[in-house]
């Protein structure tokens, strides 16, 4: 069980702070992490040879599909899902703690955007919301109920109130973030085309089989338009996570403190690449402190020198050479 407190987690100030945290995060899972232990000793790592962040074999997102990612003598308070089409299987995140996610969400949410309760927090997540064990309800669920209390609410399909309610916004000069699933904005504005500069749309991505798919520069440019904004924000997190990195525009994303992104070879899933190089996403979230820190992901990205980010996509060959012997 983890020996590693919340506070120090979340109060991390400096590069060589994450360092040591994240190694002794490292030996801390790879021993009381059955799941994960097992898979270094399939990769044939001992734990005590790892002393740097690079030489961290990170854990192939597809095993929270078919084990329980928790360490071992914890059990789950709460089950994340991952949505699916039907006959997916779907990822589940076992959370022992889940106030440790929401001081993740609320800590990055506050460091990013400031106090959020004069704000009004607007939703347009209609595929979210029609399932259940969803971690981004969850969290917007949360925010909602600190944000101001006299606009902040879902909209589900209702799109005539959502831009009656965005109407007082502007006129009231008050701060609205609008964060939706990719498809619903676009939807949106379709019938309701705004001109709210000082709006901040966020999109969650995905069209869920509702749209064509489309490029980044195509979809912000289509959205910014739509909505009469600067700039498209947008939210990178996902199920298997506990800790989410936000973008303000141009699809540069940037990470909370206990947060790091890195990218591994497409054919080699152990060798780390430089930064500027396109590869596939690794994510240390710590806030995954009774889970795993550690995940390999299937996005293609690129890292630059500022510690910001970019994703370029999505990596086809989901049977990663090495890393899938423990996944059936």
């Amino acid at each position: 069980m983890s020996t590693i407190s919340k506070e120090e987690i979340f109060n991390i100030s400096s590069a060589e702070q994450f360092e040591q945290l994240v190694l002794r995060i490292f030996k801390i899972q790879a021993t009381e992490n059955p799941v994960y232990a097992s898979y270094l000793s399939y990769l044939g790592v001992d734990k005590e040879n790892v002393q740097e962040i690079d030489k961290i074999p990170f854990l192939p997102i597809e095993f929270f599909k078919t084990k329980d990612v928790i360490l071992r003598g914890l059990s789950p308070s709460i089950i994340f899902s991952s949505s699916g089409t039907t006959g997916m299987q779907q990822s589940k995140h076992l959370v022992s703690d889940v106030s440790i996610y929401e001081h993740s969400y609320r800590n990055a949410f506050h460091l990013f955007y400031g106090p959020i309760k004069n704000m009004a927090i607007l939703a347009l997540l209609p595929s979210y919301l029609e399932r259940t064990g969803s971690s981004l309800i969850y969290m917007v669920d949360d925010l909602i109920s600190g944000g101001h209390p006299a606009y902040s609410d879902y909209f589900l399909y209702n799109h005539e109130a959502l831009a009656v309610r965005m109407q007082q916004l502007k006129e009231s000069n008050t701060p609205a973030l609008l964060i939706g699933v990719t498809y619903a904005l676009l939807d949106f504005i379709e019938n309701f085309p705004m001109n709210f500069p000082n709006l901040m749309v966020m999109e969650t991505g995905g069209m869920k089989g509702k749209r064509k798919e489309m490029i980044r520069i195509e979809l912000h440019e289509i959205l910014r338009k739509g909505f009469g904004v600067d700039q498209i924000h947008s939210e990178y997190g996902m199920t298997e996570l506990l800790s989410q990195a936000y973008s303000k525009g141009n699809g540069i994303f940037k990470c909370p403190p206990w947060m790091k992104v890195m990218i591994r070879d497409v054919n080699d899933p152990l060798a780390i690449l430089p930064v500027g190089k396109t590869g596939v996403i690794n994510v240390i979230d710590l806030a995954n402190i009774n889970s795993c820190s550690f995940i390999a992901t299937q996005d293609l990205g690129r890292t630059h020198h500022d510690g910001t980010f970019e994703i370029m996509g999505r990596f086809d060959q989901s049977d990663i050479r090495g890393c899938n012997l423990l996944i059936q």
